[in-house]
């Protein structure tokens, strides 16, 4: 067996022993998630809970009237909408945080130079070949194919309304990313493949873009079919395909672990944005 087959299979074992992991996980969180709807609605049934409410209403009628739209269960622009702006922040705050770090922390430069060396015995012919594939698909030109496929497909299946926000995702995220490497202006690592990039270092473009495009196709199809092994299986498998994506910008030493990071903290947030249009707009036309 040689050792591109052999990376290939525990790359493969990894992602199988993950699947397990996060199908119970995934279950445990649909449970709590429903479990916390349910315990909400309840609560919100209670007669010293309503009481309490039509006082407050009646006092204070502006702030009662957006914290029932922010809150509500009953609908997406209510409580689910609210969880999504918050974990965009969330993200944005990561990233702000990641980009402090670079600039005042050794200790993540170092590890940075410390993982790329690490992984330098994995640099084999047949592996930069694989990788050098995985790490097309997160190219500017794939992703603006997919894109175009997918606004035909959207487009074919009246579904248009979905079409702003998935270039909203991705120019966004590609905006964003650009203007972060001109302004930062990381140097990459040093180039010891056939693969090679101008720009600068972080965040990671490829990275980026994997998690926002396939990211939105990924939780507009999860949403569109029933039950929770499909959406797990989508959700999932588009998971497995962005890491693949940010781990081949680190084994071909065009970036660093914490500019590939970055690009899935960028690429996550304009997701996140991304989705919320797309549903909030679907629900306009229902």
């Amino acid at each position: 067996m040689n050792w591109t087959v052999a990376i290939v299979l525990v790359i493969l074992a990894i992602v199988v022993v993950l699947r397990l992991i996060a199908w119970w996980g995934w279950r445990l969180v649909s449970y709590l998630f429903s479990r916390l709807i349910t315990v909400i609605s309840q609560v919100r049934q209670r007669d010293d809970i309503t009481a309490l409410g039509a006082k407050f209403e009646a006092r204070f009628p502006r702030t009662a009237g957006f914290l029932h739209a922010r809150l509500t269960p009953d609908r997406f622009t209510g409580l689910p909408l609210t969880l999504v702006v918050i974990a965009a922040f969330y993200l944005a705050a990561l990233f702000g945080g990641l980009v402090e770090e670079l600039f005042e922390a050794d200790e993540l430069v170092r590890f940075d130079q410390w993982l790329n060396q690490q992984l330098a015995p994995l640099r084999t012919d047949g592996v930069i070949t694989l990788f050098a594939w995985i790490t097309d698909l997160g190219s500017s030109a794939t992703l603006v194919a997919v894109a175009l496929v997918t606004t035909g497909l959207l487009w074919g299946r009246s579904h248009g309304y979905m079409i702003a926000p998935l270039w909203l995702t991705l120019i966004g995220s590609q905006i964003t990313t650009y203007t972060g490497k001109y302004v930062i202006a990381r140097p990459r690592p040093e180039f010891i493949t056939e693969v090679v990039a101008l720009t600068p270092s972080f965040p990671s473009g490829h990275a980026t873009s994997a998690m926002a495009v396939y990211g939105f196709i990924a939780c507009i199809l999860a949403t569109r079919v029933a039950g929770i092994r499909p959406r797990f299986e989508i959700i999932y498998w588009a998971a497995v395909l962005i890491a693949l994506v940010g781990f081949s910008r680190m084994l071909l030493s065009v970036h660093y672990v914490s500019d590939v990071a970055a690009g899935f903290l960028v690429g996550g947030f304009w997701l996140l944005l991304g989705f919320a249009l797309a549903e909030h707009r679907r629900r306009l036309i229902e």
